[in-house]
């Protein structure tokens, strides 16, 4: 999910890797996990995992 506008796509280990293309048309850098007990995001620009619990 898109910290920033709230958008859900899937990650880059399925078919189409959603939340990597919506980094690329928004620019919007700071994806989070949505699977329950999961507390880990991704932040596209400096390609690393961040906390986001």
């Amino acid at each position: 999910m898109c910290l920033e506008c709230g958008h859900v796509g899937c990650c880059d280990s399925s078919l189409h890797k959603h939340a990597t293309k919506h980094f690329h048309k928004t620019q919007h850098p700071i994806m989070r996990s949505i699977e329950p007990g999961e507390s880990w995001g991704w932040c596209y620009i400096d390609e690393m995992e961040v906390d986001v619990a």
